[in-house]
């Protein structure tokens, strides 16, 4: 459990959870990494702490450097018990600790903990002296809480982003040039997927916020440190936060007995004649959480479910329910599913599309089993829409 060393006197000394494969309805194939990092100054200060259950592997990993009672400053970024789950047992052995947060950080530690600790709120321009380094601190709320915060060390020229640039990936290695810049990028847009994407208008004024410092490391407290492909990942935290899409049509949809399957593949084809990439995603064989890694960048959302019980599937349901409350903007979606005698279930999967503020093609609609001949006649039609 050795610290790893980021610059001079700057030290890794998180937790890596190998096993963890859900983390609040995201999968987590390759599991997470909660970073903390430790500062040795006249004033030694630690960003941040690990989910509780893994606190005595960073305590030995900070104990690797320094002596975790001589711990001057706790910075608390984000309540979320990710990242604060350690502060109640390190605040027992650092006693003499204050505890840096946001204003809207203490209430939320305060509430979570109910202890008295030493507080001390900043605000956006506020700055903490540690000896010879500084740490400037910018208000990010709703990036993706209330509470969050950056901090700015400019003598070393290090982000800690806190969730921003984060990705949910397990490794040893702790820098992006580490590991395949693929595999990097993909769990960064997951996470910005369901994690950030709420929250495109903060972010892209949290962007404008940090576009003039000088940065040559992003430390965030989750996933790999950014150090050789900054400017990758900072343009495309630019394009998701503007919601800008790609010619891509992500199709979502259940099936009971292949019809709506069938209609699936026919919408299928009428995009890919359109010239126009298609991802189709069987909600029995694919998370929610991984589709909306798609739906980041695709501009048309095409959602069918069969009618049960005068309703659509549940499966359907709960990624619509999923899509909603993640808001993408500025897409086109479209409804469609197979019923035998009631039908309800395309009708309502539209309405929840019109909700999300999506633009619509018509419906479509197919009472029993499409034969080859209506599945074509589906295919024109909707070509026919397509960039009409």
């Amino acid at each position: 459990m050795q610290p790893v060393k980021i610059k001079d006197d700057i030290y890794w000394v998180g937790a890596v959870d190998w096993d963890i494969r859900n983390f609040h309805g995201y999968t987590t194939q390759r599991g997470v990494t909660y970073n903390a990092y430790l500062i040795i100054d006249e004033k030694i200060t630690l960003i941040d702490t690990v989910k509780g259950q893994f606190c005595d592997e960073m305590i030995q990993r900070i104990s690797q450097v320094v002596d975790p009672g001589e711990i001057d400053y706790i910075i608390s970024n984000h309540v979320e018990m990710d990242h604060s789950g350690s502060l109640p047992k390190l605040m027992e052995i650092a006693q003499g600790a204050t505890v840096i947060t946001s204003p809207r950080g203490q209430q939320g530690l305060k509430a979570h903990y109910k202890k008295d600790w030493n507080f001390r709120a900043v605000n956006s321009g506020d700055t903490l002296n540690l000896g010879k380094r500084s740490i400037n601190f910018v208000l990010t709320p709703m990036v993706h809480w209330p509470d969050n915060m950056v901090g700015y060390l400019a003598e070393d020229k290090i982000l800690f982003s806190n969730d921003s640039f984060g990705q949910h990936l397990a490794s040893s290695e702790r820098f992006d040039d580490e590991l395949p810049l693929q595999i990097v990028l993909q769990e960064a847009k997951k996470y910005y997927g369901n994690i950030v994407l709420p929250y495109g208008r903060q972010v892209a004024k949290a962007l404008e916020t940090v576009a003039g410092l000088d940065i040559e490391i992003i430390a965030p407290s989750h996933g790999v440190i950014w150090r050789s492909h900054i400017p990758e990942i900072v343009e495309l935290y630019k394009k998701w936060s503007a919601n800008e899409t790609e010619d891509i049509a992500v199709i979502v949809y259940d099936t009971m007995w292949n019809s709506t399957e069938k209609i699936a593949y026919a919408i299928q084809a009428a995009f890919e004649a359109k010239g126009i990439a298609t991802r189709m995603r069987n909600l029995k064989t694919n998370h929610i959480s991984d589709i909306m890694t798609d739906v980041v960048t695709a501009k048309y959302i095409c959602v069918g479910s069969p009618t049960l019980n005068n309703n659509m599937l549940p499966t359907v349901a709960a990624f619509l329910t999923y899509l909603k409350g993640l808001a993408p903007k500025n897409r086109k979606g479209l409804a469609f599913g197979s019923y035998g005698w009631g039908g309800q279930s395309v009708a309502l999967v539209e309405n929840v599309l019109r909700e999300c503020g999506f633009d619509l093609f018509e419906q479509i609609k197919v009472e029993y089993i499409p034969d080859e001949g209506l599945l074509s006649e589906i295919t024109d039609k909707l070509k026919g829409e397509i960039g009409a």
